[in-house]
């Protein structure tokens, strides 16, 4: 169990950070070659530190302007987006809830404007994809 205190270096609560990436719809001689594209591109961007300064760009700007103004630009950056992933770690052993194993857990989110969400859930040594479309 962790324990709380100044001791220790443990971020609590969500943390969020995103990476934007294009989403080109074109018409190609070698299909592969827009898979390979963009396989180099997501490669490049996840070895990046986008997602860690867009997280901390985030923080400062709600301490800066308050909840109100973080809300309505996070709302507005997902309005444009096409589909998000979401990774979530779950507990590598069984649990049970309230005397009852848990057998499938099954992430979601409502009210989001995109059109197609992935979640992809670890629980138990297996991973659970959950599409929204």
């Amino acid at each position: 169990m962790i324990e709380s205190g100044r001791s220790n270096d443990v971020a609590w609560g969500n943390q969020l950070g995103y990476i934007l990436l294009p989403f080109h719809l074109a018409m190609h001689n070698d299909p592969l070659a827009y898979v390979r594209k963009a396989k180099m591109t997501v490669d490049r961007k996840k070895s990046s530190l986008e997602a860690i300064f867009t997280c901390k760009t985030s923080e400062v700007f709600v301490k800066m302007f308050g909840l109100k103004a973080g809300a309505f630009t996070f709302r507005r950056m997902f309005a444009n987006t096409t589909i998000s992933f979401s990774n979530l770690v779950g507990p590598t052993e069984k649990i049970e809830l309230c005397g009852h194993p848990v057998v499938f857990i099954a992430p979601s989110v409502y009210g989001v404007p995109q059109a197609l969400i992935v979640h992809y859930q670890s629980y138990n040594n297996t991973i659970k994809i959950v599409l929204s479309v």
